[in-house]
């Protein structure tokens, strides 16, 4: 099968879904890799990497959107929707649920999305987008600390705190990777840690894990949970519904209620985020001021660790890649439940049941069944 790696386009973002070690596996697998030039080269990964390992490196996109199975990173962007061709497979985070013009763009052109972000393991674990989100998590206190500053907008708390100076109150609202991740850095820096979730092991573990973070459960009576936000520095927001838009957990009374200069780094903006307040930022213009509070909401914070983030993201895919190509992409999601999970659309149809009720409609079930079916008559 011909693979295609295009370079991202997205504002900032400078991962790659494939490294050449794995392009190196496919191609001794007997498939065929194209990698778009300059695809690897913001995170280290030159061009003479990809062709030692086998692969085709192209100068222009179109030879790249003409491979049947495309694996990238971000969603499809604005100026690619006029590469997508019908049959075409898009592997890679999709984001639909939050951007109906993208939804419409790859409906129309009949193309398959198989999404990082829904591919779901036996455990019920997210496999592909874990890395990811633990990554964004150890970097949330980081920007955090960073909107905090005067030049960002910020009241000027140092969140380690100095000498008798205690260091920021921090509230966390989710213990899953990316709240998990962010809660433990940030007891590190010498903050005051409260993490809010509906899990109750995850919870267990994180107090087990440091006693130096409180946690609480997000139960019916969000009464604790705003008080905590009201009297916080800092508001790292992790909660994540796979598949769906995220729950509106904090209210724009909420965000008022914070003492002018704090921050909120709304991690989960990819879909939707949690505050009223939060709006889509880039790494280009990562913040705004909204209710006298600094918003950092980039839906790509892993980009900023662009090597460290390649190489993990690319180990995670690498084996589902070779699955898709080794089996074909209808038969690899008939036999693949995993892979299965992923898929969000389908030959002009909406295969994913979270995409089909949050655009207000119906999922169609296993349609990639279809096309097997006429195969084999």
């Amino acid at each position: 099968m011909q693979i295609g790696i295009p370079r991202e386009t997205k504002d900032g973002e400078r991962r790659v879904a494939l490294v050449p070690d794995g392009a190196r596996m496919l191609v001794a697998a007997g498939h065929a890799v194209v990698v778009e030039a300059g695809a690897g080269a913001a995170s280290g990964f030159a061009d003479d990497g990809y062709r030692d390992a086998g692969a085709t490196v192209a100068d222009d996109a179109a030879t790249i959107w003409r491979c049947p199975l495309i694996v990238k990173v971000k969603e499809v962007q604005r100026a690619e929707y006029v590469r997508l061709s019908p049959g075409t497979t898009v592997f890679g985070f999709a984001q639909l649920n939050r951007d109906r013009a993208l939804l419409a763009a790859v409906l129309a052109a009949r193309v398959r999305v198989i999404a990082f972000e829904t591919v779901r393991d036996a455990r019920g674990t997210l496999p592909l987008l874990a890395p990811m989100s633990r990554i964004a998590g150890r970097l949330a206190p980081l920007v955090g600390a960073q909107a905090l500053m005067t030049n960002a907008g910020g009241n000027g708390t140092l969140i380690t705190g100095v000498d008798a100076v205690p260091g920021a109150r921090v509230v966390v609202v989710g213990a899953g990777n990316v709240g998990g991740e962010a809660a433990r850095i940030a007891a590190r820096l010498g903050c005051e840690v409260t993490v809010f979730s509906r899990g109750a092991a995850r919870l267990a573990a994180l107090a087990a894990a440091d006693d130096r973070i409180v946690t609480m459960a997000l139960a019916g009576d969000a009464a604790r949970l705003h008080d905590a936000i009201a009297r916080a520095d800092l508001v790292i927001c992790g909660v994540l519904e796979p598949g769906r838009l995220s729950p509106k957990l904090i209210p724009r009374h909420v965000v008022r209620a914070m003492r002018g200069g704090s921050a909120i780094v709304d991690v989960g903006i990819d879909q939707g985020g949690i505050a009223e307040t939060s709006r889509m930022t880039s790494l280009s213009q990562p913040t705004y001021v909204e209710e006298g509070v600094v918003h950092y909401a980039v839906p790509n914070m892993p980009a900023l660790v662009a090597r460290t983030a390649s190489l993990a993201l690319a180990g995670a895919v690498l084996p589902y890649v070779r699955r898709l190509a080794d089996a074909g992409i209808a038969d690899a999601v008939e036999h693949d439940a995993t892979i299965a999970a992923g898929v969000m659309t389908w030959d002009g149809s909406i295969a994913h049941t979270g995409l089909a009720a949050d655009a207000g409609g119906r999922a169609t079930a296993a349609p990639w069944r279809a096309g097997r079916a006429e195969r084999v008559a």
